[in-house]
């Protein structure tokens, strides 16, 4: 997936590119998960959409419920969800994060002309 410390590092044009599939992928992932969490609490809490949205929605933000959940069902779904949730946002910000970093390390210590 990403060059080896003996490569060039890549130009920036690719490396933008990178950069952006990096970040669409983490934006799919979320918004995958909030259609999880909306699915969740509207079969499991009977909620409208628009009211599984916001549950959803808040918290994969981290701000928590707006509607406690009344159900067992529910209770257990948001609990796994929120668990979820807070694993998604560090895989989507490490997602976002890996290529600048690796573009900062590999530039720190490739090998010019293959040199070992």
């Amino acid at each position: 997936m990403y060059e080896s410390r003996y490569t060039k590092p890549i130009a920036l044009k690719k490396f933008y590119k990178r950069l952006v599939n990096h970040f669409i992928f983490s934006f799919l992932l979320i918004i995958t998960s909030l259609f999880i969490g909306m699915a969740g609490y509207h079969f499991f809490e009977n909620l409208s959409w628009i009211d599984s949205f916001i549950n959803a929605s808040m918290i994969l933000g981290g701000m928590g419920p707006i509607e406690i959940p009344q159900t067992n069902a529910g209770k257990i779904f948001a609990g796994f969800y929120a668990l979820y949730s807070g694993l998604i946002f560090l895989v989507a910000v490490g997602v976002i994060f890996a290529p600048v970093f690796h573009r900062m390390f590999h530039l720190f210590h490739w090998k010019e002309n293959g040199q070992k």
